[in-house]
């Protein structure tokens, strides 16, 4: 049972359509029963639409735009997998620079499944620590990163797990590290 109480705090998730849906629900739910106030990031106004089993599923409400947020409004940042959702992402200009912000101001990251894509894509990841989805281990360590194959990975408040099945320990990580606040992360 997750213990910390993060009244006061606030994390963006960043997500587009095609994020795997357990990977955001379950993540902003451990967040918000920890007390966190929590905001779906998107590219675009209205809804984006998970993915579940390979098929598109429930459409989520987008808090904010890229375009109105920024690091300096969130506490730690949580980025949900699927294979659409971080491919779209990493080539969004906007969406890598908040990423790489967050690693610029030491604040906890977190990314599940495919999601490291955008780490790399931001180049955030050399000499760390990091796990993901088994299918994208190489371009991880082309980025730089020491792969390692284990359910949850924090490497200076950075979070890392492979797949919904890593869900329970991932979020108890990310609440944990989102309690403790900044962290002397290295930068890139």
């Amino acid at each position: 049972m997750i213990m910390e109480n993060l009244e006061k705090k606030t994390v963006a998730i960043l997500a587009t359509d095609g994020f795997e849906e357990s990977e955001l629900r379950e993540p902003k739910k451990a967040l918000e029963e920890a007390g966190a106030d929590v905001h779906i990031v998107s590219l675009k106004t209205g809804e984006i639409k998970g993915w579940d089993n390979g098929n598109w599923s429930n459409a989520y409400k987008v808090d904010k735009t890229l375009d109105e947020v920024s690091q300096s409004s969130y506490n730690a940042l949580m980025l949900p997998g699927g294979v659409i959702n971080p491919d779209i992402l990493r080539r969004n200009d906007k969406a890598v620079g908040f990423v790489k912000s967050f690693f610029e101001n030491k604040k906890p990251v977190a990314a599940i499944c495919h999601a490291p894509w955008l780490l790399a894509e931001a180049d955030v990841l050399k000499g760390r620590k990091v796990t993901s989805y088994n299918s994208i281990k190489t371009d991880i360590e082309n980025a730089g990163a020491h792969w390692l194959d284990e359910e949850v990975v924090v490497d200076e408040g950075l979070i890392t797990s492979r797949s919904p099945e890593d869900l329970p320990a991932f979020n108890a990580k990310l609440v944990e590290e989102v309690y403790e606040g900044k962290h002397e992360m290295q930068t890139a």
